[in-house]
């Protein structure tokens, strides 16, 4: 299901030789962006404005986050909110399920998550001290609500996602926390994922979208980027382009490596 359908800039809002995001070039020749399927991705190089427009959008669209920080008042979007702003989006059907997130945001979570786990388990502790002498219904019934608590994390992400190494906690993270008819606004979900488990992702991606799920999601990966049907822009090209996986650069550049690594590793 295409939830986010277009997103336009409001006319005249992006000037020439203003601060950033403005004086990126995607920033200043974007006038409009429609999202025809459940998958779209935004590729380009390091710098070319495509974490930038996904943030925007996350902030346009009160995206909630995986991480410490709301996108209306994380620091790092101050100068993004301001370019969310000048956004108009179009919707075929508004949801307020899903969420955005960064790869550095995962580790605030994680460690949000873990001390939530370590709260839980003092509380219960001090009912034992608190509760002595009286009734087992009595203690039962005050530890109940911190024991739920555990057993709904534990339930989610096992015995935490600090138990898990870095690509297997991503991974749980997604699994767990992906539901239908959800937005999500992804940017660089492959960094810590092995190639194996980037596959994995994408048939998560398959069973989410048949859920009614739209993603949105700014990548290197030429393994994600062949998702069936995916749309793709290139952020390097000013407007943006819709191009085929096939002439993505990336893709392009790895299947030249590993069809003749030597021929690179030579100039090194």
């Amino acid at each position: 299901m295409i939830h986010l359908k277009h997103v336009a800039v409001r006319q005249g809002s992006t000037q020439d030789h203003t601060p950033f995001p403005f004086n990126l070039p995607v920033v200043q020749s974007l006038s409009e962006l429609t999202f025809s399927s459940p998958v779209t991705f935004f590729v380009g190089e390091n710098g070319s404005g495509k974490s930038t427009f996904l943030e925007a959008l996350a902030c346009a669209a009160s995206s909630i986050t995986v991480g410490s920080e709301s996108v209306k008042t994380d620091p790092s979007l101050t100068a993004v909110r301001k370019f969310a702003d000048q956004l108009k989006l179009s919707w075929q059907k508004r949801t307020r399920k899903g969420f955005f997130m960064r790869a550095e945001d995962f580790f605030g979570y994680a460690k949000r998550l873990s001390q939530m786990q370590q709260e839980f388990a003092e509380d219960l502790e001090n009912v034992d001290r608190e509760y002595e002498g009286r009734s087992k219904m009595a203690v039962d019934l005050a530890k109940m609500p911190y024991a739920n608590e555990l057993h709904a994390i534990k339930q989610r992400y096992g015995d935490g996602l600090d138990t898990y190494s870095h690509g297997e906690s991503f991974l749980t993270l997604f699994q767990s926390r992906f539901v239908p008819n959800g937005l999500y606004m992804l940017d660089e979900p492959e960094a810590p994922l092995s190639p194996i488990r980037q596959l994995a992702f994408l048939s998560t991606l398959k069973e989410m979208v048949a859920q009614n799920a739209q993603f949105v999601i700014a990548t290197h990966s030429p393994i994600l980027m062949a998702y069936p049907g995916a749309a793709i822009y290139d952020f390097d090209s000013a407007p943006i382009q819709q191009i085929n996986y096939d002439d993505v650069e990336h893709v392009q550049l790895t299947k030249s490596f590993l069809n003749n690594p030597d021929a690179y590793l030579q100039h090194l």
